[in-house]
């Protein structure tokens, strides 16, 4: 079992940043790849990111390539999503996601375990 601790969600005006965290429990926390996920109001749940156990392979979506930045710290369990120049459609819950093995994928269905998710809001 693998919980997921998601922080660093606010608001904040078009163009700014905002850094979102993601504490796993856990000692194999290097061997699972983690993803973050994005809903909006009245959307579907969205990939995001992803980023592969051992760091080195990351997945981007179109909409955020260039924007934002995920890394992934295996010594504290954190995985990180740096968010810069942030539009008003950007608005959603992000969640945080693990999956049971090191590859990253953009399917939520092959994620395992999913966090409570945070709120980002980027006002106009």
């Amino acid at each position: 079992q693998v919980q997921l601790v998601e922080s660093g969600g606010g608001l904040v005006q078009a163009g700014g940043s905002l850094r979102l965290t993601c504490a796993a429990s856990g000692s194999t926390f290097s061997t699972y790849a983690m993803g973050w996920f994005r809903q909006a109001p009245g959307k579907e749940l969205e990939f995001v990111v992803a980023i592969s156990g051992s760091g080195i392979t990351t997945l981007y979506s179109e909409s955020v390539k260039g924007r934002f930045n995920i890394s992934r710290d295996n010594a504290k369990n954190t995985v990180y999503l740096q968010m810069n120049s942030l539009k008003p459609e950007d608005t959603a819950v992000y969640y945080c996601a693990s999956k049971q093995n090191r590859y990253a994928k953009s399917r939520a269905d092959e994620y395992t375990y999913w966090g409570q998710g945070t709120q980002v809001t980027v006002s106009s």
